[in-house]
């Protein structure tokens, strides 16, 4: 999930910022392709990890016949590196030049700089800066939901938490992924009414793709 949070920031970025080359920097080729880095880098990864750090039942299993992968320390820090510090550095450096920006425009649409002839675009700006607020949100939960577990990872103390602890840090680290449907239902209602006609199975009738959910 972060790495499509890291492309959809770039995507805000590109829109806000440089709208003119939105339509040449982000093209169908390009997010197709990075969709599906997303998916296949982190599986190969995890595939990696699985290969050389699956260890058989011992200390750090909870129940008989588990099996755990447990990192050595380098290890440890290149994931944290790449799956979070980097992500995370980068979608907040574009996020502040989202903010720089939306600053300049509310200022400008204030002092009525923005000529008449321009509405659509400012229309159309603040289409672009919701989508930025949302996953802002987004975001922010995220970080709040996954620092417990990297900063205990980061100490690299396998009896820095408690088992009540561990097990809930765990399943805040999970649980972000169960919140992002609920913020998007919550700013968007073409969201709620896609997720509609997806539970209802109206999505399978063949006179779906006419469907008004705009």
């Amino acid at each position: 999930s972060v790495g499509t949070m890291v492309i959809i920031s770039v995507d805000r970025y590109v829109a806000i910022c440089h709208p003119l080359h939105y339509s040449v920097k982000i093209t169908q080729q390009r997010v197709q392709i990075c969709v599906c880095l997303c998916w296949i880098l982190p599986l190969i990864a995890q595939c990696l990890n699985v290969k050389d750090n699956l260890k058989p039942p011992g200390r750090n299993n909870t129940c008989v016949g588990e099996c755990v992968i447990v990192l050595n320390s380098i290890a440890r820090y290149v994931d944290i590196v790449i799956t979070f510090i980097v992500p995370i550095t980068i979608i907040i450096a574009l996020y502040v030049r989202v903010f720089l920006v939306a600053v300049s425009q509310a200022r400008a649409m204030r002092s009525q700089l923005v000529p008449i002839q321009h509405s659509a675009t400012v229309t159309a700006k603040k289409s672009e800066l919701k989508a930025a607020r949302t996953l802002s949100v987004v975001v922010i939960v995220f970080i709040i939901c996954l620092c417990p577990y990297y900063c205990a990872a980061l100490t690299g103390q396998d009896n820095l938490l408690n088992s009540s602890s561990a097990a809930f840090v765990i399943c805040l680290f999970y649980f972000n992924s169960c919140l992002n449907p609920i913020i998007y239902a919550f700013f968007y209602p073409w969201f709620r009414k896609s997720i509609k006609l997806i539970i209802t199975l109206q999505i399978l009738q063949p006179d779906s793709c006419e469907a008004k959910v705009l």
